[in-house]
């Protein structure tokens, strides 16, 4: 039997880009495979160059991929799937930021989203399997809000408890249950009983 290469994971950062404690720079350290879509401008709201800048990592990459999305990077890849026909074998969407509501002070408002092209949330079905970790107390979506579009994208919930933003500011930092779920992903297709090459917690 010819064996299946190791899905890449592709890392899509939210609004506030590349952080060196968060735990997605911190996941990809730890993964063998893995790309992940660079910075841009942090003032630059545009939707459109967001999703212009993962479709072309995506395009360089070859073979299986399995997202891994935080935050607004969750809406990127969001946006990106009602577009795409690039298969990908699943993805983690790590507490979306609800930018259809105001957020707290320091991010962007919701007409500066707006113009941006954020809005609305795409509310159809993904065409691939994701897990959508929820947090009970995130200051930027509340659980309800988060459920629903866990619904109408056809996600597995997973309640994270009281996690805050999934951020360095909430204290994370090191986030094990990344690595958790990366492997459930890898594992969708994997029938040929190998362990996925995601290195063993410390």
């Amino acid at each position: 039997m010819t064996r299946t290469a190791d899905p890449t994971v592709v890392i899509v950062p939210g609004l506030r880009g590349h952080v060196a404690d968060h735990w997605q720079t911190l996941l990809a350290e730890r993964l063998d495979r893995v790309r992940t879509v660079p910075p841009l401008d942090h003032d630059t709201l545009s939707l459109r160059a967001r999703v212009e800048a993962l479709d072309a990592v995506l395009t360089e990459v070859e073979g299986p991929v399995v997202l891994v999305a935080h935050s607004a990077g969750v809406l990127i890849t969001v946006h990106w799937a009602q577009q795409a026909d690039r298969p990908v074998q699943g993805a983690l969407l790590a507490t979306p930021a609800d930018l259809e509501r105001p957020l707290p002070e320091g991010y962007p408002t919701v007409a500066d989203l707006d113009r941006g092209g954020w809005l609305p949330l795409p509310r159809r079905r993904l065409p691939f399997p994701s897990i959508l970790a929820a947090s009970s107390n995130d200051p930027l979506a509340t659980p309800r809000r988060v459920a629903g579009l866990a619904e109408v994208w056809g996600s597995r919930l997973v309640d994270l408890g009281e996690v805050g933003h999934l951020n360095p500011a909430s204290g994370y930092g090191y986030w094990p249950r990344a690595e958790e779920f990366v492997r459930e992903l890898i594992g969708l297709a994997d029938s040929t009983g190998r362990r996925p090459s995601v290195s063993s917690p410390c």
